[in-house]
């Protein structure tokens, strides 16, 4: 299985995933990392913090655009050069994350694409906005 290479592609071409975020999605993803701030695992402190609960690591969030272009835009064979995030509101247990990718410019001589990220919750407000520049897999 292969994604789309640069000639398939086309300015404007979307891609989307969504997820609930998971109590065990956090408690993974610190497993995995190593990040244990109580922020994301302690309900107790969180209680004392802006939030007021626990929030979602927010390269947990961020890492929903890594399932979009990994597997629907471009696709498998993808490889990822540079990802920005602007993390714009928290994320917390129960709450739907859908990320989406948009083709916002092609670099045919570099094979390279950039494109739009975002992330948004079931609310419709954008939790994460930035940019992602992607080497599409190469033509067969």
């Amino acid at each position: 299985m292969i994604g789309k290479t640069l000639d398939q592609l086309k300015i404007g071409d979307a891609e989307q995933f969504s997820k609930t975020i998971a109590e065990s999605d956090i408690y993974l993803f610190a497993g995995i990392t190593g990040d244990l701030n109580p922020a994301h695992i302690d309900e107790e402190h969180a209680k004392n913090t802006r939030f007021e609960k626990r929030i979602a690591h927010g390269i947990l969030v961020g890492g929903l655009i890594s399932s979009v272009i990994g597997m629907k835009l471009p696709g498998p064979g993808s490889i990822y050069r540079e990802q920005q995030y602007k993390f714009l509101a928290p994320v917390f247990i129960g709450d739907t994350i859908t990320a989406r990718v948009e083709v916002a410019e092609l670099i045919p001589e570099k094979n390279k694409i950039v494109l739009q990220t975002t992330c948004v919750n079931q609310d419709g407000k954008v939790v994460i906005d930035g940019s992602a520049v992607i080497h599409p897999p190469l033509k067969k």
